[in-house]
């Protein structure tokens, strides 16, 4: 393993150092709680938006917090979820006097330390709602699981949601939006190679060079199956055949498009896969309106690459355009 870090076991804390120090124009780090939230709050009120999840992920959460995105971002350790206190004060932090929105991606630990915060918040005068992100397709949701895992449709969620609360939305309409999001979004994602955790200093599985993995998380976990490498034509198709097949949206619908590295994987190889994505969406009839291309939602050094679609409305695309000041997105300001 070679990586740019001082101890395995401080990598996290030392990125969060850098990540501010970078960015204090819009950024602050409350040591104490290991609370990450935006510098400066609105005057106005309005309903807070706190994310989190196990660090590894980034610039999930913590590249999304600032102006119509998260109030707070509550980074746990590698591929490891918050602790409840520390979800409970950036609650705090967030709240404005509107109530908070927690945007909780659907792994177990996320979910029950979400849950749990919520159950400390309850005698506090704070309103507290939540969505819950499913949009993996590559997971039956057939009762056997814990449900399909919530993956790029995160950062479509806090940006549309943030934008919907930056407007003055109350707290109900803020999660309606959300949820909607959420319910119209479908993701599949492709790995190339496992990751390698800090303080395990090894990929966590291996895979030959002549072999990819259908359906990869953002936790370092493989696929739902492995099968020979194929063209970027062919792979293309594949995954907008997944996703497009569960979401099912009409002919000439107007489709956003995330095409999102895991955190390996080339811009030029993002670009040339987003080209023939856009293109296989196209031949079943759909109209891409929006896209965007990056490292969003990632896995460590994970070479692959995962499609989020998002049907659209007119109010959900007038939210994606609002305008956005984080590390990772900014438009508009």
């Amino acid at each position: 393993m070679k990586k740019f870090m001082n101890d395995p076991a401080r990598v996290v804390d030392d990125y969060l150092s850098g990540l501010v120090r970078a960015h204090d124009d819009i950024l602050e780090w409350d040591d104490d709680h290991r609370v990450l939230q935006r510098k400066n709050f609105p005057m106005t009120p309005k309903v807070g938006l706190v994310g989190g999840g196990g660090s590894g992920c980034e610039p999930t959460h913590t590249g999304f917090v600032g102006h119509g995105m998260l109030d707070a971002a509550v980074p746990g350790q590698v591929f490891t979820s918050p602790v409840p206190n520390q979800i409970a004060a950036a609650t705090r932090r967030a709240d404005m006097g509107r109530g908070v929105l927690h945007v909780i991606k659907n792994f177990t630990g996320e979910v029950m330390n979400f849950g749990m915060a919520q159950e400390i918040l309850y005698f506090e005068d704070i309103e507290v709602a939540q969505v819950i992100v499913n949009d993996d397709v590559s997971i039956p949701d057939d009762g056997e699981t814990a449900g399909r895992r919530g993956l790029g449709a995160t950062v479509l969620v806090e940006k549309i949601a943030g934008a919907a609360a930056e407007e003055g939305a109350g707290l109900s309409e803020v999660q309606a939006i959300a949820q909607r999001v959420v319910d119209r979004s479908g993701t599949f994602g492709v790995g190339l190679s496992s990751c390698t955790p800090p303080l395990r200093g090894k990929p966590v599985y291996q895979m030959d060079d002549a072999e990819m993995d259908l359906g990869i998380g953002i936790s370092g976990e493989p696929g739902r199956a492995r099968v020979p490498l194929q063209t970027a034509r062919d792979i293309a198709e594949l995954m907008v055949d997944e996703v497009l097949t569960d979401l099912a949206p009409p002919s000439g619908a107007d489709l956003l498009m995330l095409v999102n590295g895991m955190g390996g994987t080339p811009h030029q190889e993002l670009y040339l896969m987003a080209g023939e994505l856009g293109a296989a969406a196209e031949a079943r009839g759909a109209r891409i309106v929006r896209q965007l291309v990056g490292n969003f939602v990632t896995s460590l050094d994970q070479a692959g690459v995962a499609v989020t679609f998002l049907e659209l409305d007119p109010e959900l695309s007038r939210l994606w355009d609002a305008p956005v000041e984080t590390v990772a997105l900014r438009w508009g300001r």
